[in-house]
């Protein structure tokens, strides 16, 4: 099977994983919605924060190295494995001590229990996470998705049963864990044909991976900060209560595209890879990718934009109406943050990761002082336009670094990104039409908006942009 055969394969797989997860992790929040509290979901997005930078040292960069250098050496491979279980320890211990400090900072009582509890997923997670790096290397996507989709389906199950059972906040602690666990166990049972871990410890063996890493990591922790200066923000200075709010609009406007990129992305990396020497390629590669991500994005979060009134009340409940504008700010952050994902790639594929490091880094010196600014001004609302500008900028700044990586681009990608921006704009102006002469609440108006969006989007795409004509070129191609 040529590598061509095997991204189209891959891609499929990646698909089908990513749809089933984002489902059922959609449905888990919407069910969690209405039995939990903005608090609840507070005290475990604060959580969250805590493994979430922790996690950052999850593998010093291990992942895109081992795919970078095609690594197999045995004592190589035996060295990062043991060398990412004893972080994992160190990092349990760090959070166990470090919990009566976080609880007192955010005079939260709840956050102990949770912490202690969720500290365990570092226990657990580097068991497989090797093994999974390996099966990417070798392009098993297949075996990739199986990981993910048993993971996602068996945890949320499990949250949404605990929490029904009065568990509140601690059931979507237990039910990360539970995912995880059996994440891991997939991972070694379809990896081990690749990879079984010898009794062998050599830094001298592994410099040229700790170097690889190095930037990826100081890159990692500035773009964690980054990320989540306005979580921490709004969890210590506002509060639990509208930290959940901000979660909430989060994870509608932002999350299903943080899980729809990575099925491109995560397939083209290893592949681009392979092409690193070849600049015009890994170009026409960097513009097609983006081609695909502006195609598969845009309709969703234009439609998001126009229908979050009718949305939010038909997913999460009652109570939930504050997160209605955030969710249309973040439209645009997930917009932004859409066309910046590329740049990753390339710059792994370039062996430069260095370069998100620097961006970060300018990114985090723009957004803090926005944050700090806006939050004190407008509250929750200046903190979600503070994470607009920053991430607006760090576009700019990542359309840069793009040309100094494969040249000039720009003039080509704004050809191709006019066609899909009108589309999504005709596909508002008929919902809002829609809104304005038969109305918007409740569940018959909600489908019927985004029936009609669809079929607008739709529409002229294959009008303007693939006919069926070229689809069934496309289908006798393939078979």
């Amino acid at each position: 099977m040529s590598n061509k055969e095997k991204a189209m394969d891959g891609g499929k797989w990646i698909t089908l994983s990513t749809v089933i997860s984002t489902v059922f992790q959609f449905a888990q929040v919407a069910l969690l919605a209405r039995l939990l509290n903005p608090a609840d979901f507070g005290v475990v997005s604060v959580s969250n924060l805590i493994i979430g930078f922790f996690g950052v040292f999850a593998n010093l960069g291990f992942s895109n190295s081992i795919i970078y250098k095609q690594e197999s050496d045995r004592t190589v491979l035996s060295t990062l494995y043991w060398l990412n279980m004893l972080v994992g320890a160190f990092i349990f211990v760090v959070i166990q001590l470090a919990t009566p400090a976080i609880v007192s900072f955010y005079s939260e009582p709840r956050l102990e229990r949770v912490l202690h509890l969720s500290s365990g997923y570092f226990l657990i997670v580097y068991i497989g996470q090797l093994y999974m790096f390996l099966l990417e290397k070798e392009l098993r996507f297949r075996s990739v998705a199986t990981v993910d989709i048993a993971g996602t389906v068996i945890g949320a199950g499990a949250t949404i049963v605990l929490a029904y059972s009065g568990f509140q906040e601690l059931s979507l602690i237990i039910g990360q864990l539970i995912s995880q666990t059996v994440k891991s166990a997939t991972q070694v049972i379809l990896g081990r044909r690749y990879f079984k871990p010898a009794l062998r410890f050599s830094l001298n063996q592994v410099q040229e991976h700790l170097r690889f890493g190095v930037y990826n990591l100081g890159d990692g922790i500035l773009g964690f900060v980054q990320s989540n200066a306005d979580n921490f923000f709004i969890g210590s200075i506002l509060g639990v209560k509208m930290l959940g709010y901000y979660t909430l609009a989060y994870q509608l406007a932002v999350f299903p595209i943080n899980r729809l990129n990575p099925i491109i992305l995560q397939v083209a990396y290893p592949i681009l890879a392979k092409m690193k020497d070849d600049i015009e390629g890994l170009k026409r590669a960097y513009l097609k990718i983006l081609d695909v991500l502006i195609f598969c994005n845009l309709p969703l979060l234009a439609g998001l934009f126009i229908t979050a009134e009718s949305v939010v009340p038909l997913i999460y409940g009652p109570g939930w109406q504050e997160t209605t504008h955030l969710i249309q700010i973040f439209v645009f952050v997930s917009l932004f943050a859409c066309l910046s994902h590329p740049l990753f790639t390339l710059a792994f594929t370039r062996g430069k990761p260095n370069l998100l490091f620097y961006l970060n880094l300018a990114t985090l010196v723009v957004k803090i002082p926005l944050v700090y600014v806006l939050g004190h001004l407008y509250g929750v609302t200046g903190i979600a336009l503070s994470f607009l500008l920053a991430t607006f900028f760090n576009l700019v700044a990542n359309f840069f670094l793009v040309h100094y990586l494969v040249g000039d681009f720009f003039g080509q990608f704004l050809k191709n990104f006019v066609q899909p921006l009108l589309f999504g704009v005709i596909m508002v102006a008929v919902i809002a039409a829609y809104k304005t002469l038969v109305g918007y609440e409740g569940m018959v108006h909600t489908v019927a908006q985004i029936a009609l969006g669809g079929l607008t989007y739709v529409s002229l795409t294959l009008a303007f942009k693939f006919s069926f004509a070229d689809l069934r070129a496309l289908r006798l191609a393939k078979s």
